[in-house]
């Protein structure tokens, strides 16, 4: 099996994607419209995909398997991913695996990527995706809670579909989260400063981006103001939930999936539970707003929610965008090579 580098491969050796090439490669301009398409796609019933399927381990650690197609006769594979929350504090990535993708046309695997990379790019990715679609249009106030791989990825992402102006973040460690606005105020250029705490990050924000990893509400809905847009990112299973059931009561609720969130979307079943919402309040996937089958946002004062649960069409098409890359390169190293080559010998 052959890296993704800048050397020709044989047609029928198999590409091992590492992290960095993936950082790389998948830039969140490039990211953006693969996950808008991809989507969209999914929403009307061109893609393929199962459930996720959760393995518990013990102290947890989870086991996630992501099975899907993009079509009947697209790219298929799967995602095998790892859950340690507690990698974060040790500075290695909660999330750990490997996007697998198999060519259509011979069922052969083609394919081997870093899952951590493409998640932590594809969700912020999806975010912006869906901000784009449901925040106002002159939204430029943005909280970020947390202080992690997915919050950074999150303040690039969004400046990219808002003219942001300024960025508050939190997180449980005030010293950590200072440091962090400082690191993405050198990195990004933007205004970003530390909150001491949740009510003060969200409050007047016009976005706010919920990337922690807790398992009780953090954020309650009656400090929200009115017309914001929040993207519920932290929690991806049922069980943890980041914010109140008052929130996802009071909002336009758009999800990535609806059948994922009616089985795993932790703070949807929480409100369903004590009676305060029923199936219906979900209004639509964010695939059939992109589309143009639903509204997204029906007036200035609403609140919207996009609860992302992220799906393998996500992973499946940032992995074959990838791919096709390194083709790329490599032939273009090739012919390089060989007009260098060529040079020698005149």
């Amino acid at each position: 099996m052959n890296r993704a580098t800048d050397t020709p491969r044989a047609d029928n050796a198999m590409q091992i994607i590492d992290a960095e090439t993936v950082r790389r490669r998948l830039t969140y301009a490039l990211c953006i419209p693969l996950v808008r398409a991809a989507m969209t796609a999914f929403s009307a019933g061109r893609t393929r995909q199962l459930l996720r399927s959760i393995i518990p381990l013990g102290d947890g650690h989870m086991f996630g398997i992501m099975p899907g197609a993009l079509g009947d006769d697209g790219v298929f594979g799967a995602k095998l991913v790892s859950v340690y929350p507690e990698n974060f504090a040790k500075g290695r990535p909660s999330h750990q695996g490997v996007v697998v993708l198999f060519d259509p046309a011979t069922g052969a695997p083609t394919c081997v990527a870093d899952a951590g990379a493409i998640t932590a790019i594809r969700t912020a990715a999806a975010s912006a995706v869906a901000t784009e679609a449901l925040a106002r249009d002159d939204a430029g106030r943005l909280a970020v809670l947390g202080y992690g791989e997915q919050a950074a990825g999150h303040i690039r992402a969004i400046a990219l579909v808002r003219s942001v102006t300024e960025v508050r973040v939190w997180g449980r460690d005030a010293v950590r989260a200072e440091a962090f606005a400082a690191e993405m105020t050198a990195a990004t250029g933007l205004p970003v400063v530390a909150a001491p705490s949740v009510q003060a990050a969200v409050d007047g924000a016009d976005i706010v981006c919920t990337c922690t990893n807790a398992a009780e509400p953090i954020l309650l809905g009656r400090w929200l103001t009115p017309g914001v847009h929040v993207n519920l990112v932290g929690s991806s299973v049922a069980g943890p939930v980041e914010v109140d059931d008052d929130l996802v009561a009071m909002s336009r609720f758009i999800v990535d999936s609806r059948a994922g969130v009616l089985t795993q979307g932790a703070e949807f079943l929480r409100a369903k539970a004590t009676g305060r919402i029923g199936d219906d309040h979900i209004a639509g996937e964010i695939g059939e707003v992109l589309s143009g089958a639903i509204a997204g946002r029906e007036s200035r004062e609403q609140v919207t929610v996009y609860k992302s649960l992220g799906h393998i069409v996500q992973d499946l098409a940032a992995a074959s965008a990838i791919r096709q890359g390194a083709d790329r390169a490599a032939l273009a190293s090739s012919k390089a090579s060989v007009k260098s080559l060529r040079g020698c010998g005149d």
